[in-house]
């Protein structure tokens, strides 16, 4: 799984601590049972995140998903960080990624394990006491403060960004009473509805929730809420379909979360776009536009690429 870099402002690094306090705000929520991608020089830098594997046996898997971003961006230097107490899977994990990372003309900066609120060197000729485990603490770093006073949430987990997303079921059962009565939109009538609500900044009514979640069930009708939107708006858009989603009847559901996810990833918030893309596809496992969304963060095309892939005669991605 891959995440497109962004960040408010650059955070420069100078030691292991820095690097593991920046991760956090780079992915949106703290890792566990991962491996994660720095990339500091290439032709378009990203950060990733993956799953580790169960057994040492499918971390060939989990190298492949890393590489090919790693190639297709000519991501010339990385550091990697593994997450895990399991030292087999992280070491094996760790190894393989590099070993490959190191053949494919990639420099590995730096290798850490994280374990338990310790920190462990994983390459050689590193001071002894790394080897033994170094406390770190990133609640207090600057980059946590940094985070804070820019607006971008940092959350304790991925399950913990996920639920962000759960149903409100009784505002789900109120716009769901609605839907049968909701107004039939054109497609010129989608944009209006969805700018209108979301640049109030407050909670839509009710009415207007089950006229969208309807009609974002026909795809012509979901291309209207989200192929208009370009990078230096989407941010304000994306706590609007967060809270579409929530108040979506679970049937409907897939339409409202695959338009935030697409939002979520123009906006740099490449962790919530991935947590959309699997609430619709939940419901709607081969549902085309989580689909799109799906292949643009796991080949890490950066969301300042979609002026250009959206120019006159060049169609969407």
């Amino acid at each position: 799984m891959t995440t497109p870099h962004h960040s408010p402002r650059p955070m420069r690094a100078t030691c292991p601590e820095d690097l593991l306090a920046f991760v956090p705000v780079a992915i949106g929520f703290r890792p566990a049972h991962s491996v994660v991608l720095l990339s500091l020089a290439g032709d378009r830098p990203f950060h990733a995140r993956a799953d580790l594997p169960d057994d040492e046996s499918d971390v060939d898997l989990v190298v492949e998903a890393l590489l090919h971003p790693v190639a297709a961006h000519a991501v010339t230097t990385v550091v990697l960080v593994v997450y895990d107490d399991d030292t087999a899977v992280a070491d094996e994990t760790a190894w393989t990624l590099h070993e490959a990372l190191a053949a494919a003309g990639v420099e590995v900066f730096e290798v850490l394990r994280v374990h338990d609120g310790h920190w462990f060197s994983v390459l050689p000729g590193r001071a002894p006491e790394t080897y033994r485990g170094v406390p770190f603490d990133v609640d207090h770093h600057r980059f946590a403060a940094e985070s804070v006073l820019s607006g971008r949430v940092t959350h304790a987990s991925r399950e913990a960004l996920a639920a962000t997303l759960a149903r409100d079921d009784d505002a789900a059962r109120q716009v769901g009473d609605l839907l049968d009565a909701a107004r039939p939109l054109a497609p010129a009538g989608v944009r209006p509805l969805v700018s209108r609500h979301a640049e109030a900044r407050e909670p839509a009514p009710a009415e207007a929730v089950a006229t969208l979640a309807v009609a974002l069930a026909l795809p012509d009708l979901r291309d209207e809420a989200w192929c208009w939107l370009t990078r230096d708006v989407a941010r304000t858009y994306v706590e609007f379909w967060s809270d579409v989603v929530r108040r979506t009847p679970e049937v409907l559901v897939p339409g409202p979360a695959s338009v935030l996810a697409f939002t979520a990833w123009l906006a740099g918030e490449g962790a919530l776009a991935w947590c959309a893309v699997d609430l619709a596809r939940s419901v709607a496992p081969q549902h085309s536009l989580a689909r799109l969304v799906a292949d643009l963060l796991t080949s890490a095309t950066s969301p300042d690429l979609w002026a250009s892939m959206t120019r006159p005669g060049e169609g969407a991605a």
